[in-house]
């Protein structure tokens, strides 16, 4: 009896550590992060992913005591930072900075290494960089209103540039066009620059560019700023106006760019993460850095941008449709 008494004791006791260590135990399991995270961006050092996870990542790190790394893993159009995030443990300590990019290759790219749905998990929309409408001043191109009556006039003449057959300029000439009902012929380059530079010499009379990219020529009066791609006017180039206003048709981006990580990370992860990102959103200096590099936050919530992304994706199926594209 008396072993029977003491091993009953015994379990009382051993159920009320169980009891007491409980609450520890789930605190400690919840505390994140315990060590670093890495943020991968899937385009080199110096370009719009790589500067806003930059201006992300330190103040992450301030918030959380642990160190933010950001890696740099270009190539591949972003496929390869993707793929590697894609098999990366579903703990919130890889996370993949989705540019614009990411939703563009989702559609235009016909086989992936990955799921752009199902093998990631949404942690929250960030934002889009804001892109110009540039003009060639060297073919009567000053104003959107020159742009259509240009391409009314001389249908199939009208030329325009991009990075690229494929990239996400390319796609966003293409509604350009659709939305001023004109007929153009796009001819892609490398990158950006060279296509604003097709613009600048008066060869092509149209391209969609990154705000950074061809600002110093839009104050100095070489290219035209038709319209920029942003809601609303920029307080940069507070007389320029947004595409959504002489073009009712060109509404807002197709794609913006995002914070992924694996799929089955755990919910409270992608919340607190989700939060975080938010609140570093909304901090002063960091709105002073956006504005400086031109780009427009739109921070959301893990659920809402798993909707976004879907939808996104499915919207830029249509342009690509609409367009006469097909994937390369």
């Amino acid at each position: 009896m008396q072993t029977s008494h003491s091993i009953k004791w015994a379990v009382v006791i051993a159920m009320v550590f169980a009891i007491v260590a409980l609450p520890v135990f789930a605190q400690t399991q919840q505390k994140f992060p315990s060590k670093p995270v890495r943020i991968v961006v899937p385009s080199p050092p110096g370009g719009p992913p790589d500067m806003l996870a930059r201006i992300i990542g330190p103040k992450l790190s301030e918030a959380w005591g642990q160190p933010v790394v950001v890696e740099n893993r270009a190539g591949a159009s972003g496929l390869l930072a993707s793929a590697m995030v894609a098999k990366a443990a579903p703990d919130g300590y890889t996370l993949l900075l989705a540019p614009v990019g990411f939703t563009v290759s989702a559609v235009m790219q016909p086989n992936l290494p990955y799921d752009p749905i199902m093998d990631f998990a949404g942690v929250a929309q960030l934002g889009f960089p804001v892109t110009v409408l540039i003009g060639a001043p060297a073919l009567g191109i000053k104003s959107v209103k020159d742009l259509v009556a240009l391409g009314k006039a001389q249908p199939g003449k009208v030329i325009f540039a991009s990075a690229g057959a494929g990239s996400a300029a390319h796609l966003s000439g293409e509604r350009v066009r659709l939305a001023a009902g004109i007929k153009a012929v796009h001819v892609g380059f490398k990158g950006q620059p060279e296509a604003m530079l097709e613009v600048l010499a008066g060869r092509v009379h149209y391209a969609v560019v990154a705000l950074g990219v061809v600002q110093p020529h839009i104050k100095d009066g070489k290219l035209a700023a038709l319209g920029v791609t942003s809601p609303q006017r920029l307080p940069l180039l507070p007389e320029v106006p947004s595409l959504a206003e002489t073009m009712p048709e060109f509404k807002r981006p197709e794609a913006t760019g995002g914070m992924l990580a694996p799929a089955r990370t755990p919910r409270p992860i992608l919340d607190q993460i989700s939060k975080e990102i938010a609140r570093v959103f909304a901090l002063p200096d960091v709105t002073e850095r956006f504005q400086a590099i031109g780009y427009f936050p739109a921070p959301s919530t893990p659920e809402e941008y798993d909707k976004i992304r879907r939808a996104q994706i499915e919207s830029l199926s249509r342009l690509v449709r609409d367009a006469g594209l097909r994937p390369h």
